[in-house]
Protein backbone atom coordinates (compact mmCIF):
# COMPACT_ATOMS: atom_id res chain seq x y z
CA UNK A 1 0.00 0.00 0.00
CA UNK A 2 1.23 3.26 -1.07
CA UNK A 3 2.02 5.87 1.91
CA UNK A 4 -0.52 8.83 2.47
CA UNK A 5 1.55 11.61 4.43
CA UNK A 6 3.31 14.39 2.28
CA UNK A 7 6.39 13.83 1.24
CA UNK A 8 8.91 16.57 0.21
CA UNK A 9 10.48 16.53 -2.76
CA UNK A 10 12.99 15.02 -2.03
CA UNK A 11 11.50 11.89 -0.15
CA UNK A 12 9.26 11.93 -3.52
CA UNK A 13 12.56 11.25 -5.62
CA UNK A 14 13.52 8.89 -3.11
CA UNK A 15 10.07 6.89 -3.79
CA UNK A 16 10.65 6.51 -7.60
CA UNK A 17 14.50 5.70 -7.08
CA UNK A 18 13.34 2.52 -4.67
CA UNK A 19 10.56 2.08 -7.36
CA UNK A 20 13.74 2.23 -10.30
CA UNK A 21 15.68 -0.76 -8.36
CA UNK A 22 12.51 -2.57 -8.04
CA UNK A 23 12.10 -2.07 -11.75
CA UNK A 24 16.37 -3.31 -12.19
CA UNK A 25 15.93 -6.41 -10.00
CA UNK A 26 12.77 -7.17 -11.99
CA UNK A 27 15.47 -7.33 -15.12
CA UNK A 28 13.52 -3.92 -16.61
CA UNK A 29 15.67 -0.93 -17.50
CA UNK A 30 15.66 1.01 -14.11
CA UNK A 31 13.43 3.83 -14.28
CA UNK A 32 10.85 4.53 -11.87
CA UNK A 33 8.04 7.03 -11.31
CA UNK A 34 5.20 8.25 -8.46
CA UNK A 35 2.25 10.75 -8.81
CA UNK A 36 0.92 12.67 -6.23
CA UNK A 37 -1.60 14.97 -5.69
CA UNK A 38 -0.52 18.37 -4.75
CA UNK A 39 -2.89 19.90 -2.55
CA UNK A 40 -3.51 16.45 0.06
CA UNK A 41 0.48 15.15 -0.56
CA UNK A 42 -1.46 11.73 -1.45
CA UNK A 43 0.75 9.41 -3.20
CA UNK A 44 -1.86 8.17 -6.27
CA UNK A 45 0.22 5.84 -7.95
CA UNK A 46 4.45 4.18 -7.54
CA UNK A 47 5.89 2.01 -10.03
CA UNK A 48 9.02 1.00 -12.78
CA UNK A 49 9.36 -0.37 -15.94
CA UNK A 50 7.42 -3.28 -16.57
CA UNK A 51 7.90 -3.62 -20.31
CA UNK A 52 9.42 -7.01 -20.64
CA UNK A 53 7.31 -8.32 -17.29
CA UNK A 54 4.21 -7.31 -19.35
CA UNK A 55 5.15 -7.44 -22.94
CA UNK A 56 3.99 -3.83 -23.49
CA UNK A 57 6.45 -1.57 -25.19
CA UNK A 58 4.32 1.09 -23.59
CA UNK A 59 4.55 -0.22 -19.67
CA UNK A 60 7.25 3.03 -19.08
CA UNK A 61 6.83 3.81 -15.20
CA UNK A 62 5.09 6.84 -16.12
CA UNK A 63 2.53 5.01 -17.92
CA UNK A 64 1.74 2.83 -15.36
CA UNK A 65 1.63 5.20 -12.76
CA UNK A 66 -0.29 8.42 -14.69
CA UNK A 67 -3.10 5.26 -15.56
CA UNK A 68 -3.10 4.21 -12.12
CA UNK A 69 -3.49 7.50 -10.64
CA UNK A 70 -5.99 8.49 -13.11
CA UNK A 71 -7.97 5.87 -11.98
CA UNK A 72 -7.11 7.04 -8.20
CA UNK A 73 -8.03 10.68 -9.17
CA UNK A 74 -11.67 9.73 -10.63
CA UNK A 75 -10.64 11.37 -14.25
CA UNK A 76 -7.80 11.65 -16.74
CA UNK A 77 -7.38 15.18 -15.97
CA UNK A 78 -4.38 15.34 -13.52
CA UNK A 79 -4.44 19.18 -13.04
CA UNK A 80 -3.78 18.79 -9.37
CA UNK A 81 -1.16 16.37 -10.14
CA UNK A 82 2.92 16.40 -10.11
CA UNK A 83 5.09 13.57 -11.27
CA UNK A 84 8.59 12.53 -10.53
CA UNK A 85 10.39 10.29 -12.51
CA UNK A 86 14.37 9.15 -12.23
CA UNK A 87 14.68 9.69 -16.17
CA UNK A 88 13.68 12.23 -18.67
CA UNK A 89 10.79 10.94 -20.34
CA UNK A 90 10.62 9.53 -23.55
CA UNK A 91 8.28 11.10 -26.66
CA UNK A 92 5.41 8.63 -25.85
CA UNK A 93 5.46 9.89 -22.07
CA UNK A 94 6.06 13.57 -22.20
CA UNK A 95 2.78 13.75 -24.66
CA UNK A 96 0.64 11.83 -22.15
CA UNK A 97 2.10 13.97 -19.09
CA UNK A 98 0.63 17.02 -21.47
CA UNK A 99 -2.79 14.74 -22.08
CA UNK A 100 -3.10 13.98 -18.28
CA UNK A 101 -2.37 17.77 -17.47
CA UNK A 102 0.34 17.38 -15.21
CA UNK A 103 1.07 20.45 -13.17
CA UNK A 104 4.64 19.50 -12.49
CA UNK A 105 6.86 17.32 -13.61
CA UNK A 106 10.08 16.61 -11.53
CA UNK A 107 12.66 14.18 -13.30
CA UNK A 108 16.47 13.28 -12.41
CA UNK A 109 18.73 12.31 -15.48
CA UNK A 110 18.22 13.73 -19.16
CA UNK A 111 18.08 11.47 -21.53
CA UNK A 112 20.45 12.41 -24.50
CA UNK A 113 19.49 9.45 -26.46
CA UNK A 114 15.43 9.17 -26.12
CA UNK A 115 14.21 12.18 -23.94
CA UNK A 116 11.46 14.16 -25.65
CA UNK A 117 11.33 17.14 -22.65
CA UNK A 118 14.70 18.40 -22.88
CA UNK A 119 15.96 16.23 -25.13
CA UNK A 120 14.58 15.02 -28.78
CA UNK A 121 11.69 16.32 -30.01
CA UNK A 122 11.11 18.47 -26.90
CA UNK A 123 7.36 17.15 -27.38
CA UNK A 124 6.08 20.57 -24.70
CA UNK A 125 7.73 23.03 -27.25
CA UNK A 126 5.69 22.00 -30.11
CA UNK A 127 2.92 24.00 -31.40
CA UNK A 128 1.09 21.17 -30.77
CA UNK A 129 0.80 20.35 -27.77
CA UNK A 130 -2.04 21.81 -25.44
CA UNK A 131 -0.29 21.67 -21.88
CA UNK A 132 2.85 22.29 -20.53
CA UNK A 133 3.60 21.44 -17.54
CA UNK A 134 6.15 23.11 -15.21
CA UNK A 135 9.22 21.28 -15.47
CA UNK A 136 12.22 20.81 -12.90
CA UNK A 137 14.93 18.38 -14.43
CA UNK A 138 18.17 17.55 -12.95
CA UNK A 139 17.02 16.43 -9.35
CA UNK A 140 18.94 13.44 -8.12
CA UNK A 141 20.95 12.90 -11.86
CA UNK A 142 24.47 11.61 -10.74
CA UNK A 143 22.35 8.83 -8.97
CA UNK A 144 20.02 8.09 -11.98
CA UNK A 145 23.07 7.94 -14.46
CA UNK A 146 24.99 5.49 -12.07
CA UNK A 147 21.55 3.46 -11.72
CA UNK A 148 21.17 3.06 -15.52
CA UNK A 149 25.06 2.59 -15.99
CA UNK A 150 25.48 -0.01 -13.40
CA UNK A 151 22.18 -1.96 -15.13
CA UNK A 152 23.54 -1.77 -18.34
CA UNK A 153 27.18 -2.82 -17.08
CA UNK A 154 25.74 -5.91 -15.94
CA UNK A 155 23.63 -6.24 -18.69
CA UNK A 156 27.00 -6.70 -20.79
CA UNK A 157 29.02 -8.70 -18.48
CA UNK A 158 26.00 -11.46 -18.29
CA UNK A 159 25.49 -11.45 -21.98
CA UNK A 160 29.41 -11.57 -22.05
CA UNK A 161 29.85 -14.96 -20.21
CA UNK A 162 26.89 -16.56 -21.18
CA UNK A 163 28.54 -16.89 -24.80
Amino acid sequence: MLPTAAFAKNGLMELAFREATQAALREEVPVGAVVVDSDSGEILAADGNRTEELGDPTAHAEMLVLRKAASQYGGHRLINCDLYVTLEPCPMCAAAISLFRIRRLYFGLADSKGGGVESGPRIFNQSTCHHVPEIYGGIGEVRAKELLQDFFRARRSNRFFQN
